[in-house]
C-alpha cells in the first residue's frame, strides 16, 4: 500500500498544511533573574550569550524576526532571515540570541556594534535556546525538556547560521571557572521541568555573570574637553520603583564614529530638566567625579529613552560605577526595563 508521501497527490499536501496554521505572534520573552551564585538543584546550564535577544516566527515563506521589545530585526540580519526559510516545519516560534563571533568563537557585543557602524562584517549566528510553538501547537506550558527535544529535531547542531545552544552537564561552579578563564560573560541556569513564563522573571531562569556588565539608561552628557569632540561623558542610570537613579558618568569606550553618531541622537532628545530623581549627589566618591549642583550646570540633559551597554569594575559603596566603559547602544531593550542587576561573581 502506498503512503501519503508516495502518492502522486502528495506535493500539494505541505502547502495545504502551511495555510492551515497562522504565523505565530510575538510574545514578550521570558526573563532570567540575576544572581551571584547558582543554588543547589536540578538545572540545565548554558553559556550566556553577548548579543541581541531575538524571537523568530516562521510559517512557510512568511518569516519575522523581532527584538525582545518587538522591534523588527529583519533588515538588520538578512542572513538569519534567509536561514529561517530552511526550517522544516509548517510553523514555529523560536527564542534565542543573535551574536557575532570573534576568531575564538566567543560572542562579542562590540562586534555587533562595529557591524551597525559599517566598520566590519563579522559572521552572524542565531543561537536558539527555546521553542515556544511548533506546527500551530503552543509549547509554553510544556516542560523545558520537551521543548528542548523538539527544538533539537527542528534545528540541527552545526548549522551554518541557526544553531541550538549547548546544554552543559558540568557543575555550575566548574562551568563558571571555565567561563571566566575564556573571558565569557557568564552562564544561564534553567530549572528542570519549568515552563516558559511569558514576560516573567520568576527565578526559573537564572543568570550569573563573571564580568560586571549591564544596560544603563542615558540621561545626559557633559561637554567635551581637550581634544575630545561632540561630548565628554554620558550620565547613566537605572530604574528603581519607577524612579531613574543616577549610576555615574561613562567617559571611555568611544571612537570618533561612535562619538559623532551618539551626539546626533542625543541632540534630538534635549530636555531642560534633569531626569535623575536622586541628583544632585550631596557627597563625592574617590572613584567618581562629583555630580553636585555646580557640576550639573554644565550637563546637557536628554530624554531618557536610549539604553547603552556598559562594562565596569564594580559598584562603589555610594552606588556609583567604578571604571565604566561604553560598549554600545541596546536598541533591543526598553529604558523602563533597565534595573540594577546582581553583581558579578
Amino acid at each position: 500500500m502506498k503512503t501519503v508521501r508516495d502518492s502522486p497527490r502528495s506535493p500539494a499536501k505541505p502547502a495545504a498544511r502551511v495555510r492551515a496554521v497562522p504565523l505565530p505572534e510575538f510574545v514578550e520573552p521570558m526573563k532570567a533573574l540575576g544572581v551571584t551564585e547558582i543554588p543547589p538543584g536540578d538545572w540545565g546550564l548554558e553559556i550566556k550569550f553577548d548579543g541581541y535577544r531575538a524571537l523568530a516566527a516562521v510559517r512557510g515563506k512568511d518569516r519575522r524576526l523581532w527584538s525582545r521589545n518587538h522591534k523588527s530585526l529583519a533588515e538588520d540580519y538578512p542572513e538569519v532571515m534567509a536561514a529561517l526559510g530552511g526550517l522544516r516545519c509548517a510553523s514555529a516560534l523560536l527564542d534565542g540570541e543573535i551574536v557575532a563571533l570573534d576568531p575564538q568563537g566567543h560572542s562579542r557585543f562590540q562586534l555587533l556594534q562595529q557591524r551597525e557602524l559599517a566598520q566590519a562584517r563579522p559572521p552572524i549566528f542565531y543561537f536558539v535556546f527555546d521553542l515556544l510553538e511548533i506546527d500551530g501547537r503552543s509549547l509554553v506550558d510544556r516542560p523545558i525538556e520537551e521543548r528542548r527535544r523538539l527544538l533539537e529535531k527542528l534545528v540541527p547542531a552545526g548549522g551554518a547560521v541557526i544553531r541550538p545552544s549547548t546544554i552543559f552537564s558540568a557543575a555550575a561552579a566548574d562551568l563558571l571557572v571555565e567561563v571566566r578563564r575564556q573571558g565569557l560573560e557568564g552562564i544561564v541556569a534553567k530549572a528542570a521541568g519549568s515552563t516558559y513564563e511569558i514576560g516573567r522573571r520568576s527565578g526559573s531562569w537564572l543568570k550569573c555573570r563573571v564580568m560586571s556588565e549591564q544596560e544603563f539608561v542615558i540621561g545626559g552628557f557633559t561637554p567635551p574637553r581637550g581634544s575630545r569632540v561632540h561630548f565628554g561623558a554620558l550620565l547613566v542610570g537605572y530604574y528603581d520603583r519607577g524612579r531613574l537613579r543616577y549610576a555615574g558618568k561613562v567617559g571611555t569606550g568611544f571612537d570618533a564614529r561612535r562619538l559623532k553618531s551618539l551626539h546626533a541622537m542625543l541632540a534630538k532628545r534635549a530636555i531642560k530638566t534633569c531626569p535623575f530623581a536622586d541628583l544632585p549627589v550631596p557627597r563625592t566618591s574617590r572613584y567618581a567625579a562629583p555630580m553636585n549642583a555646580a557640576a550639573m550646570r554644565e550637563v546637557r540633559w536628554v530624554r531618557p529613552d536610549l539604553v547603552g551597554q556598559v562594562r565596569f569594575a564594580e559598584w562603589t559603596e555610594g552606588g556609583l560605577l567604578r571604571q565604566p566603559a561604553f560598549l554600545g547602544l541596546r536598541e533591543d531593550k526598553a529604558a523602563r526595563d533597565v534595573v540594577r542587576e546582581a553583581p558579578a561573581v
